[in-house]
């Protein structure tokens, strides 16, 4: 159904319900933009004036606002677990491939304790610097991203060594991240790399480990 279609009450209503039979709840933003049962949520904002206006008027459930309540509860315990397991899951990766002496957490690589990488490793060149995360799509790609280079930018993003920026959605693999990159204006800086699972291995293959004592 496409998105240039003029969007009703009732067929947005529909939409939701159809949502929440697949989903077991209601979407936010980023989802009424992806999903083709759903007008944009610019659409709804300019003809509601915004998702929990909508939500109120058809009265979906007891909480209108996903972004407070028991919704955004566990949203967020639901992020941070994901998160917590993907780190681990890099962080096996690292150790065996570089050994557990030469894989450093939370890299701290200003002063302030506050600006602070995934994963700094060593290895037989510079070394290179992780950072993990998980975006829902594309729309959520750039602005994950974009915090990122913000974080990096300025003096004490000038680091003597590459940063991957690694993006844990099995559903954006290398080439859409390269295809991304390109259409991005904001690019990124020298020695900065966006890539996928598949591509951070091949990364890490050529790379050669240090030993301890050798």
């Amino acid at each position: 159904m496409a998105k240039s279609l003029v969007w009703p009450l009732q067929r947005i209503q529909e939409g939701l319900k159809r949502f929440h039979r697949e989903h077991g709840r209601y979407p936010t933003a980023t989802e009424f933009d992806t999903y083709e049962y759903l007008p944009r949520a610019k659409t709804v904002e300019r003809r509601f004036g915004g998702l929990v206006a909508l939500r109120k008027q058809l009265k979906l459930g007891t909480e209108s606002d996903f972004r407070t309540g028991s919704h955004s509860s566990k949203r967020a315990h639901a992020i941070n677990k994901r998160a917590h397991e993907q780190e681990r899951v890099v962080y096996d990766f690292l150790v065996k491939r570089f050994g557990k002496e030469f894989v450093h957490r939370e890299y701290f690589f200003t002063d302030d304790h506050r600006t602070r990488a995934d994963f700094f490793v060593y290895d037989r060149a510079k070394g290179f610097c992780v950072d993990v995360f998980y975006p829902a799509s594309l729309h959520n790609l750039t602005g994950c991203l974009n915090i990122k280079l913000t974080k990096y930018a300025g003096p004490k993003g000038l680091l003597p060594y590459p940063t991957i920026f690694l993006q844990m959605n099995e559903a954006m693999d290398q080439q859409t991240l390269n295809d991304f990159i390109t259409r991005k204006k904001r690019g990124l800086a020298k020695d900065q790399y966006l890539m996928a699972w598949k591509g951070f291995v091949e990364f890490c293959a050529e790379r050669k480990p240090l030993r301890v004592g050798g």
